[in-house]
């Protein structure tokens, strides 16, 4: 089967979902479906064609969590599509 590629239109941004593991205090492993929360944070796959984006493919990104968004499955893998407005930060390694 062809891998499926996506290219977001106007001020869109598609981010693939970093999942994030969840530890208890006492050291449990908890399963994404555990806990109920929406993943926010994500590296930038695709970016739309506005001019004024400012963020690039391969950005680690932290976005709003309820932010006006669709959730997509791509080729097995959980993204998001959202408006860049409703990314709040870079994540920058020093």
């Amino acid at each position: 089967m062809a891998k499926i590629r996506i290219q977001p239109l106007g001020e869109n941004v598609l981010v693939k979902l970093e999942l994030q593991e969840k530890k208890t205090a006492s050291g449990l492993f908890l399963p994404e479906t555990a806990s109920g929360d929406r993943e926010q944070q994500g590296t930038v796959v695709s970016v739309g064609s506005a001019k004024d984006i400012p963020v690039k493919k391969g950005d680690t990104v932290i976005f709003k969590r309820y932010g006006a968004s669709e959730e997509l499955k791509i080729n097995g893998m959980n993204h998001m599509l959202l408006n860049y407005k409703d990314i709040l930060a870079t994540v920058v390694s020093s």
